[in-house]
């Protein structure tokens, strides 16, 4: 298929609709992911006060919080009082209309408001409808809140950051937030290729719970196979030595061999050390491990006489991997990330050109939608009230006198 033929294909989700009843982090992260490959997206938030992430500020853009602006893009913003018994209306004739809800309220807040998995399934059975919560819809931990941090601290994640003789450290990022975004987005499309056979949605229950016990994947099969938890490494590699940050003249650099081929390949073509391999204490990983503290020491001294472009650059041509520890705005305006559609610059209604991040997403025949800006509280209201559920301008205007809608 030539370029020009790809680029006229639709993105791959085009004609799947998306109910977001979900706001802060993981539910907005997946339904983002779900735009970025075509789906359209119809976010609904409180009147006058909209996603709980729209007042993290600061920095701000356009009036805009910058972690609103994170989770949002190619969305359409509705300001819907799901309170109110027409609102809740509204709702049941979005669902009608969506392949897909999605909300991350604590278990027992849509029951109450009748509009539960159990509700929806009467009306709507042809609806995927997931759940993100803390611990679970069921279970002993189901009515406890909770949030990314204190699901790194409680399931080994944060036990594990940090140097080794300093306290645990959570990772800055909302990492377990953001893998159960990734967990809903691959649920979500198996439930709609299910849906092709039983012609029948699910309900997707996911916790960041689970979502953070998966992701330690090969750290718990080591305490399940040696009955100790893994040991804390700071900068380091519990296994593979050397994997580690090394200072040089300039700034720092991480090199990773994980393999005695890429350790050959440091001593003979990096560091012109060959000597380094007839020692037994470097000759394999395992040795080296044992020997960590002398094999570390040896790169330390090493490196600290060469420049860190200079050594990433030797990294580099003899296929080691290497690269700069960068600083957030370094990484951003990295050349790499600009070549790769990574930075992207949208227009916004009140921020004007808004930089942002692109989406990952790569595909050959595909083309992923063009990247929109996260759209203004409510924005959106009254384009997908006449143009998804048809309704006129009377109507329209009922519901922004009763305050269902603003």
């Amino acid at each position: 298929m030539t370029n020009n033929m790809t680029a006229a294909a639709n993105p791959p989700l085009t004609g799947i609709r998306v109910l977001d009843l979900s706001r802060i982090a993981a539910g907005p992260f997946c339904t983002m992911q779900l735009s970025d490959l075509g789906a359209e997206i119809i976010k609904v938030e409180q009147p006058g006060h909209g996603d709980d992430t729209r007042h993290m500020k600061p920095p701000q853009a356009g009036g805009e919080a910058h972690y609103y602006l994170a989770y949002n893009r190619g969305k359409k913003s509705v300001a819907l009082d799901m309170k109110t018994p027409e609102g809740r209306e509204i709702i049941h004739r979005l669902a009608a209309k969506c392949d897909v809800l999605i909300q991350n309220f604590r278990p027992g807040v849509m029951e109450r408001l009748g509009l539960g998995y159990a509700d929806m399934k009467d009306r709507h059975p042809h609806l995927i409808y997931c759940s993100i919560s803390s611990y679970g819809q069921q279970g002993m931990m189901a009515d406890r809140p909770g949030f990314d941090p204190v699901l790194q601290a409680e399931f080994g994640l944060m036990s594990l950051t940090g140097a080794p003789d300093g306290d645990p450290i959570r990772a800055p990022i909302s990492l377990t937030d953001m893998y159960v975004a990734l967990y809903a987005s691959t649920a979500i499309l198996a439930s709609v290729i299910a849906r092709k056979e039983t012609g029948r949605g699910q309900h997707i229950d996911l916790a960041l719970m689970d979502g953070a016990a998966a992701v330690m994947s090969n750290l718990a099969q080591y305490y399940f196979c040696s009955g100790e938890s893994p040991p804390r490494t700071g900068n380091t590699h519990a296994t593979a030595v050397p994997a580690a940050a090394f200072h040089a003249k300039g700034g720092m650099f991480y090199l990773a061999c994980g393999t005695d081929r890429l350790f050959r390949s440091l001593c003979e073509k990096v560091i012109e050390r060959p000597d380094l391999l007839e020692d037994p204490k470097y000759r394999t990983n395992s040795a080296r491990a044992v020997n960590r503290a002398e094999v570390m020491a040896t790169l330390e001294a090493i490196f600290a006489d060469g420049t860190r472009e200079a050594w990433v650059a030797r990294c580099r041509k003899a296929g080691v991997p290497a690269g700069p520890v960068r600083s957030v705005a370094e990484a951003m305006e990295s050349p790499e990330l600009k070549e790769r559609n990574m930075v992207v610059t949208v227009p916004h209604p009140t921020a004007g050109a808004l930089r942002m991040l692109g989406t990952p997403f790569k595909l050959s025949e595909s083309p992923t939608k063009p990247p929109t800006a996260p759209p203004l509280l409510g924005e959106h209201t009254e384009e997908v009230l006449r143009d998804v559920l048809g309704m006129d301008a009377a109507a329209v205007a009922r519901l922004k006198e009763s305050k269902t809608i603003r």
